[in-house]
C-alpha cells in the first residue's frame, strides 16, 4: 500500500518543530523506521511530517558529569559504535538485538521509545536504568521518568503539539551489574519476552538494589524491586547454582507480572515459562558481574 498525501517539513529549530505541530496534525518524523510501515499501511494518516533531523539541538550525544545524553535525532547505530555510550553497558548489551543494522542505522533511540512497542528492548533499557525523557510543548519543556513515559502498547504521554527531545541515562557506577536477554523467533525479531537488570552494591560488596525489568509479556515495560529475592538467595557457589535456586520465585513474579495475551508465537503460559528462565539467569548474570566491578571485596549478602 501507499501512505496517504501529506505534507513534509524540514524545521531547523525547535521553535519551529512547535510551530508545525501546533495545530495537532503533525506527526514527527526521525528515523522513519517505525513511522514509515505505519504510515505505508495507512495505520495512521498524519497531515505534516515534521522532520527534526536538521535541528542542531536535537543531534547530540553528550556525556554529563554522571549522565549519557542522547538527542532525539541520534542514530542507533551511532550510539551503538559511540566510545561514550560504553559507559552505558546495557545499551552495548541490548543495541545489537534491536532489528537489524540497516535499521539501527537509520533508526533512532527516541524513536524506540515514542514508538512504545510493548517487546521492544531500549523502553525497558531505560526503565530499568531510571532513565529520564525529556520533552517539549507549547507549554514548555518536561521531564519524564522512562518507567513512567510508556501508557500502553504504542502509546505515551507525549501529546500530539509535543516532541520528545532526547533521553538521559545514568553511565555506569562502579559496584552495578547488569543483564539483558531476549528470546525471539528470529534474530532481529520483536522478542517474545525479555529482560533487563540492575543490581547496586556498595563499596564492600554488599547488595543494596536489584530491579528487573520484563518486556514482550505485557502491554508495556514492567519493573519490579527484586532486591528481597536475590537477597534470599545469595551467596550461591555460582552463576548457574544461583540462577537455578532463584527460579522458584522468578517463576512466582512471572505469575504476577506476565498478563499479555497468547497468540500465534507463543501462549501466555509459554511466556511466563521463558521470563522465569530468562530473569533466573539474567540476576545472577548481574551479580556476577556487580563482583567484578566493585571497588572492594566481591559480593555478598546484604545486612
Amino acid at each position: 500500500m501507499k501512505a496517504a498525501p501529506f505534507a513534509y517539513v524540514r524545521p531547523s529549530g525547535l521553535d519551529d518543530v512547535l510551530a508545525e505541530l501546533a495545530g495537532g496534525d503533525g506527526k514527527v518524523l526521525a528515523g522513519g523506521q517505525s513511522l514509515v510501515p505505519v504510515l505505508a499501511m495507512r495505520l495512521g494518516r498524519p497531515g505534516t511530517l515534521v522532520d527534526i533531523n536538521a535541528v542542531d539541538e536535537l543531534t547530540g550525544l553528550a556525556r554529563a558529569g554522571d549522565t549519557l545524553a542522547v538527542g532525539a535525532a541520534v542514530r542507533q547505530r551511532t550510539v551503538e559504535h559511540s566510545r561514550l555510550a560504553r559507559d552505558v553497558p546495557l545499551l552495548g548489551m541490548a543495541m545489537p538485538f534491536v532489528g537489524h543494522r540497516e535499521l539501527r542505522s537509520r533508526g533512532t533511540v527516541c524513536g524506540s521509545l515514542a514508538h512504545a512497542d510493548p517487546a521492544a528492548e531500549l523502553p525497558a533499557v531505560a526503565a530499568c536504568l531510571g532513565a529520564t525523557v525529556t520533552v517539549a510543548g507549547p507549554s514548555g519543556r518536561r521531564r519524564v521518568p522512562a518507567a513512567e513515559f510508556v501508557l500502553g502498547a504504542m502509546t505515551t504521554g507525549v501529546g500530539p503539539d509535543e516532541v520528545v527531545t532526547g533521553v538521559e541515562l545514568p553511565v555506569a557506577r562502579p559496584g552495578q551489574g547488569f543483564g539483558f536477554a531476549e528470546i525471539a523467533r528470529r534474530h532481529g525479531d520483536f522478542a517474545l519476552a525479555g529482560v533487563v537488570t540492575v543490581l547496586d552494591t556498595g563499596h564492600d560488596g554488599t547488595l543494596r538494589e536489584a530491579r528487573l525489568t520484563g518486556f514482550g509479556i505485557s502491554d508495556r515495560p514492567v519493573t519490579s524491586d527484586v532486591t528481597d529475592l536475590l537477597a534470599s538467595e545469595l551467596p550461591g557457589d555460582g552463576r548457574e547454582d544461583l540462577a537455578r535456586r532463584l527460579r522458584p520465585g522468578t517463576t512466582e513474579l512471572a505469575a504476577r507480572i506476565v498478563d499479555t495475551g497468547g497468540d500465534a508465537h507463543g501462549s501466555t503460559g509459554y511466556r511466563r515459562r521463558l521470563f522465569a528462565v530468562l530473569a533466573a539467569r539474567e540476576l545472577a548474570t548481574a551479580w556476577t558481574k556487580a563482583g567484578r566491578s566493585a571497588p572492594g571485596a566481591g559480593p555478598s549478602v546484604r545486612q
